[in-house]
């Protein structure tokens, strides 16, 4: 999943070729699983003729301020990525459109051609994205709810040792809580407990200060390192863990060998031989059952990554909500398969640009899109394929 490095560099790239240009065209896909809460066409009503003044992010959320409200917001879930036309965004797992496809893609949810001829796409294939129009993002929920961003609003050691001591769960369950520091996801959580040299099951309270201090300095480092090459992993150090966590089977890293537990319902690459269970912790070590990394290593990921999102998605949604009647009847048939059963590809570490949505026939054609039409424009632009859920 993109994490907050992967986040950043698309929010570098608006900020750099997209302030201060007018929106004079958008397409927003007929797809009310991604597009949350609002029609296509209020959608694109509200932001045509808008300028775009900057780009912001907290954690994993990144939204576009324009001259005035409301404001689109993207929540990137397993594969959202933000595409510009000509223009270099980092590509990262899952995400990837290829360059021979159309333009814009039949992935687009969220497009938008600037006044200069530019233009802007968010895309997600897997459909766990959520696209948004709020009037004040940091106001509402998720975002409202996160934790201190990790590279924007770092703790100091202090607090941060302060904060870990009253945490009686494991650690890596807790740096995943986008509650407590926002913008550390699977990888990063591996890889800086792995520099930290911490047991992903170890408690969060029973780290020493000196545990704390390096672990403080590995998120630190980590992130900082991953955001200043635009989240391009060909540029992460060659000692690094994540290099070497993606395949079928346990590897090594700098000649130590890789092994995978589950800790916090995630699959956890970590080294034995360096990251050591003590004190209490150390009986629970054989409770630590090795994930399967086999045939279905992918799919246990993604499984994984799916219930993530789903427990994001319900931080989301207001609290006070009536609950639905019980005693519902399953619905028989599914007339649309979702995407995020599509993959049977089982090697964990390829690029999985064919995870793609299913092509099917759509209920029903998606709303046309909404120009401000320069004298000389002509008609005939093409629409991203969108669908309903």
């Amino acid at each position: 999943m993109p994490e907050l490095p992967e986040v950043e560099a698309a929010r570098r790239a608006i900020e750099d070729n997209c302030l201060g240009k007018k929106i004079n065209r958008v397409i927003i896909a007929d797809d009310n699983k991604v597009i949350d809460g609002i029609s296509p066409s209020d959608f694109q009503n509200s932001v045509l003729g808008k300028t775009i003044v900057s780009a912001r992010r907290k954690g994993k959320n990144l939204w576009l301020e324009l001259d005035s409200p409301p404001f689109p917001s993207f929540q990137f879930g397993m594969a959202g990525a933000i595409y510009i036309k000509g223009v270099a965004v980092t590509k990262y797992k899952r995400s990837a459109v290829k360059e021979s496809e159309e333009w814009p893609s039949k992935y687009s949810k969220f497009f938008v051609e600037l006044d200069d001829g530019l233009e802007l796409s968010f895309t997600d294939k897997r459909r766990f994205a959520k696209v948004r129009l709020l009037d004040n993002p940091v106001s509402v929920r998720p975002i409202s709810e996160l934790g201190p961003d990790a590279l924007l609003e770092p703790m100091t050691v202090d607090e941060f040792a302060k904060s870990l001591a009253k945490k009686k769960i494991t650690i890596k369950p807790l740096l995943l809580d986008q509650c407590f520091i926002s913008g550390i996801g699977n990888w990063i959580a591996d890889e800086v407990l792995y520099q930290a040299r911490i047991h992903p099951l170890q408690t969060a309270s029973s780290l020493s200060k000196e545990q704390c201090e390096a672990l403080h300095t590995s998120i630190k480092e980590v992130i900082k390192h991953a955001v200043q090459v635009n989240a391009d992993s060909k540029e992460f150090p060659v000692e690094w863990l994540f290099h070497f966590r993606w395949g079928k089977k346990p590897g090594k890293v700098n000649g130590k060998k890789i092994d995978f537990i589950t800790a916090g319902g995630r699959t956890t690459a970590y080294v034995p031989e360096l990251q050591k269970l003590s004190g209490k912790d150390a009986e629970k070590a054989a409770k630590a059952k090795p994930a399967k990394r086999g045939g279905k290593s992918k799919e246990d990921d993604e499984e994984e990554e799916e219930q993530e999102l789903e427990k994001e998605d319900d931080s989301a949604k207001p609290k006070n909500q009536k609950p639905k009647g019980r005693g519902k009847k399953p619905a028989l048939k599914r007339k649309i398969k979702d995407s995020e059963d599509e993959d049977d590809d089982a090697d964990g570490g390829e690029d999985d640009s064919d995870a793609e949505e299913k092509v099917v026939k759509p209920r029903g054609r998606g709303t046309k899109a909404v120009i401000k039409k320069k004298p000389e424009e002509k008609a005939g632009n093409k629409k991203p394929k969108g669908r309903k859920s």
